[in-house]
């Protein structure tokens, strides 16, 4: 339920607006109010004339509405007094980078689980791809008013691991000193896995001897390589703008989940399968069952995940927690959380899984098995590539250029990351994604620099942004500017959805530089008021980037 100039009206995001009595939604030149069919115990326009004639006598609603009509039978229309878009560009510029945070979820504690990457293998584009979804949604989540912490869940502890483990003792180099190196010793370990008996049943015992740490030799090695995967994965994190708060490991949680199966073993939530494993029978709970400790007595990665959650918990006691994954592993989570349920009741409540698609390129698919992985780095150092060639004959410094080049190149990729629904693949289009021309990162930074550059022109000029003498013109951009961007994030939170304010950015930047062409900024008389449109444009489009964890340029 929400007051709107006196009157209360309910709806929830997701419903049509003509199922509900609705919220006020702008619309060029009004505002739209869908009356429900349910609603109407005389006709239509008996009812819409009825409540025009209460919303005229509310209090405060003719102070913020120049006149309201019945739009035919079921709608009327609201015309805002100009002052009301006026006032709202001045607070803008007043709240500055504060505009568009709320209060939504203050009080309330959340922790984010993404990007997840493996030690002993390499940052893929599908880490990059979580990685992306995942701030985006933390600071989402951030600006609601939420104490929010980032986590990243690191599987140092499997078949993965004894497979590089075993690549890297037969490979002649046991000195492993790079990530590269880590991942061709993994392809070896995976290839022999699958065609060589022999070479399966070592990796199957150094597996077992990681767990026990029995063997100096294997205790050497795997804590070289996890340092420098860990080492390696913090680079990426910085390039990328994130800094996670706590590091979770299933060396850790697998203990703490085997321990939690079997004390509950014979409590009818877990049982004997085949080979002595133990298994949830999930067909009790429209599910498919898996294993959690399998038939060597080991954690399976089920075990390790159901350990997480009361290892977080006690780390940051949290009333949301919510994890990001590929969606490959959607039933696999349908299968823990109905484990969860059964054990941890109140944190399965708490808990929600977002999937996302898969991230690849015009080449194909990627496999860490054959060691033809497309690692993250190596795609933003072709598009920075593709961005130095763009700007190679600008006046820039070779440091500006670089600079430039990474964080457009870095924009491009989360804006085609973040420009449609989780849920969908994406194919990451080169040339698309580095167009100045709509409909790309680089459109969206370039834009605010060109409004900043107006700026800066005019303040050469001894003129500055005011509100003074200001005059209401009507246009798109100060439509788009009233109050759409704290709605916009509301929604794009209580849906982990940041695909809404991309778009809703877009839809700002076209108008702002529709208006740029079409209206003369500087040496008018109305260029304090469009100065200070201009500037809350920027400012709009700068908070809008910095909650999406896309780099904020000066100019370009």
């Amino acid at each position: 339920m929400e007051n709107i100039f006196g009157v209360t009206f309910s709806h929830h995001w997701g419903d049509p607006i003509e199922n509900t009595l609705g919220r006020l939604n702008s619309i060029p030149g009004n505002f739209l109010l869908g009356t429900p069919e349910s609603s109407l115990m005389s006709p239509k326009k008996k009812v819409s004339d009825e409540l025009k004639e209460k919303l005229e006598q509310a209090p405060g609603v003719m102070e913020y509405v120049e006149k309201i009509e019945v739009a035919g039978p079921g709608f009327i229309n609201f015309y805002l007094k100009p002052e009301v878009f006026l006032a709202n560009v001045g607070e803008i510029v007043e709240a500055g980078e504060k505009y568009g945070r709320s209060e939504m979820l203050s009080g309330k504690k959340a922790i984010i689980e993404y990007t997840d990457p493996n030690p002993f293998k390499e940052f893929h584009i599908g880490h990059l791809m979580a990685n992306t979804i995942g701030e985006s949604i933390s600071r989402l989540i951030e600006w609601s008013g939420a104490e929010t912490k980032r986590a990243c869940y690191q599987g140092d502890a499997g078949m993965h691991v004894a497979k590089t483990l075993w690549g890297i003792k037969n490979s002649g180099n046991s000195q492993s000193e790079t990530v590269g190196d880590l991942g061709q010793a993994y392809a070896l370990g995976a290839r022999a896995y699958e065609d060589d008996e022999n070479a399966k049943k070592e990796i199957q015992e150094i597996n077992k001897k990681i767990y026990d740490k029995s063997d100096e030799e294997i205790n050497t090695i795997y804590e070289t390589g996890r340092k420098i995967s860990l080492d390696y994965f913090e680079t990426i994190y910085k390039k990328l703008g994130t800094k996670f708060d706590y590091y979770f490991f299933e060396s850790e949680t697998g203990v703490v989940g085997k321990k939690l199966v079997l004390e509950r073993l014979g409590e009818g939530i877990f049982e004997k399968g085949t080979g002595g494993a133990i298994i949830f029978p999930g067909e009790r709970y429209g599910l498919h069952t898996r294993v959690f400790i399998n038939s060597e007595d080991l954690p399976t990665y089920e075990a390790k995940e159901l350990g997480l959650a009361p290892v977080k918990y006690e780390k940051y006691p949290y009333d949301l927690s919510v994890v990001i994954t590929g969606n490959e592993v959607n039933d696999y989570f349908k299968v823990v959380h109905a484990a969860l349920e059964q054990i941890f009741p109140d944190l399965a409540k708490k808990t929600f899984h977002r999937s996302h698609g898969m991230l690849r390129l015009p080449t194909g698919k990627m496999s860490s098995r054959t060691g033809d992985v497309i690692t993250a780095e190596s795609l933003i150092a072709q598009v920075e590539g593709m961005v130095q060639e763009k700007i190679a004959e600008r006046e820039f410094s070779e440091e500006e250029k670089k600079e430039i080049a990474e964080k457009v190149a870095i924009g491009a990729i989360k804006f085609s990351i973040l420009r449609q629904a989780t849920g969908k693949d994406i194919i990451f289009d080169f040339e698309k994604s580095l167009s100045f021309e709509g409909d790309s990162g680089p459109y969206l930074q370039y834009t605010i620099t060109r409004a900043k550059s107006v700026l800066h022109k005019a303040a050469e000029q001894g003129v500055a942004p005011s509100a003074e003498n200001a005059v209401f013109e009507g246009s798109a951009l100060e439509k788009l500017l009233f109050e759409r961007f704290p709605e916009v994030l509301e929604k794009s939170a209580l849906e982990y959805e940041p695909h809404y304010l991309v778009t809703y950015l877009l839809e700002l930047a076209a108008a702002f530089n529709s208006y740029y062409g079409n209206s003369q900024i500087i040496g008018v008389t109305e260029s304090p008021y469009r100065l200070l449109l201009t500037q809350a444009t920027a400012q709009v489009l700068e908070n809008g980037l910095t909650v999406l964890g896309m780099p904020v340029l000066e100019r370009m």
